[in-house]
């Protein structure tokens, strides 16, 4: 289905010249992440990232340009983080909240506070990663120290404002979300890379067959499931009264509200991540420090029984980030009181306070099962680790949860184009 959807789109010249578009885009982002950044002592690099942290994820998503410290380190993770920032302010201050509903006009304003907002994060994370990498960089000289910082600093910035711009380019001239598939073709980009090392690994016996039948048929239980939970939703019948407007009949038919069990999508994760990375990003500025050596034990994916506490409360964290920003995005008030307005109800239920009680109930118990649901393909890594003993893969339920979850909604997008020009030719 999904070739044919393809095999379509490319008999549409205008689909064809945006998906042309969208690959030139992955291309020119392909080669910005084999561009190092200056004054990198690669070999020292590598052991203090080391495998199995938290990093590998960031690495990952970055298609590897993390690791090697290149133009792209930081990736788009600064955008993310200032478009969730904005998202959770809008609910908090009223001003934005007022230009959120204004419209085409209050979404480019929002959209060029973002931009502000990642340029200014690019630039604090950038020089917390140079500070954290500091004894991995070859400084000409004592007088050189803070200027080379600053050097590196602007140009993670810069590349990071590089891919804001190719994601929103991809966005308007191409097809998907254009951030969205700049994280899916880094971590797809990895995927030549995982083969190769299962195969070295396989042909000097570090595992055996047997080992990599069980990564197969995990990933696609993981693959199922995820495409099994991103397209379930919970509807919720809805009646619309009769209106009679004039000599007009409006209203009297149904309809439902759909409730998605992973409301929240990877921004959970992400959530987490980012707070458990905190320890081990100060662990690096310290290397032989009592802190580094517990961080490394403790906080890290390393398959062992010390990795338990870390993924209880990494799990628990993904639960509670879950239920912090669906009930930021979804408010069971709002949607009630937009349903009365318009003259609709749910059958059974008095509009108003009512249904808004009953939607807050199912959210949380469908919430619930997204949570759980996300913390297993979160622990997922450390688990298979720990059962098959590939080292050096970083075999990541999240990263299939992104590609999952941005190819379903690509191709829904595809299909949603490609159906309106065939209603087109209709109307011609």
């Amino acid at each position: 289905m999904i070739l044919d959807s393809l095999k379509n789109a490319w008999k549409v010249a205008d689909l064809r010249k945006k998906i042309g578009f969208t690959l030139l885009m992955f291309l020119i982002f392909r080669i910005g992440a084999h561009i190092p950044i200056p004054f990198v002592n690669h070999n020292v690099l590598r052991d203090m990232l080391g495998s199995g942290s938290i990093f590998d994820f960031f690495d990952t998503i970055s298609g590897g340009s993390f690791k090697r410290m290149t133009v792209f380190a930081l990736n788009i993770t600064p955008y993310i983080t200032a478009s969730i920032i904005l998202q959770l302010l809008t609910i908090v201050i009223p001003s934005l909240e007022r230009l959120a509903k204004e419209g085409d006009y209050g979404r480019k304003k929002i959209t060029q506070y973002t931009r502000y907002g990642t340029v200014i994060l690019g630039f604090v994370q950038g020089l917390g990663l140079t500070l954290g990498i500091r004894n991995a960089l070859l400084i000409p000289s004592e007088a050189w120290r803070w200027p080379t910082y600053l050097l590196i600093t602007v140009v993670l910035t810069a590349g990071t404002a590089f891919l804001m711009w190719l994601g929103e380019a991809i966005t308007e001239k191409g097809i998907g979300n254009g951030i969205s598939l700049i994280i899916f073709a880094g971590i797809v980009s990895r995927v030549p890379d995982g083969l190769k090392s299962i195969y070295s690994m396989l042909k000097v016996g570090e595992v055996n067959a047997f080992s990599v039948i069980i990564l197969v048929v995990l990933a696609l239980l993981v693959i199922a499931g995820v495409v099994y939970i991103q397209e379930g939703q919970r509807r919720i019948n809805v009646q619309y009264a009769k209106r009679v407007v004039g000599r007009r009949v409006y209203g009297g038919q149904s309809s439902h509200i759909p409730l998605k069990v992973n409301q929240a999508g990877v921004i959970p994760i992400i959530f987490a991540i980012s707070l458990l990375a905190f320890p081990q990003t100060i662990s690096t500025w310290m290397p032989t420090s009592g802190l580094a050596v517990f961080v490394n034990r403790w906080f890290s994916m390393n398959g062992t029984v010390y990795s338990i506490p870390y993924l209880i409360l990494y799990g628990a964290m993904i639960l509670f980030f879950t239920y912090f920003y669906t009930a930021v995005t979804f408010n069971p008030v709002d949607v009630a009181d937009n349903l009365k307005k318009y003259g609709g109800f749910i059958p059974g239920l008095r509009p108003g306070r009512a249904t808004a009680d009953y939607l807050a109930k199912v959210l949380n118990r469908i919430t619930l099962a997204g949570g759980l649901f996300l913390a297993v393909i979160a622990v997922l890594p450390s688990m298979f680790i720990g059962l098959t003993g590939f080292k050096n893969i970083y075999f990541g339920g999240t990263s299939l949860l992104i590609v999952v979850g941005v190819a379903l909604d690509t191709m829904k997008q595809l299909e949603s184009q490609l159906m309106m020009r065939h209603y087109q030719g209709f109307m011609k």
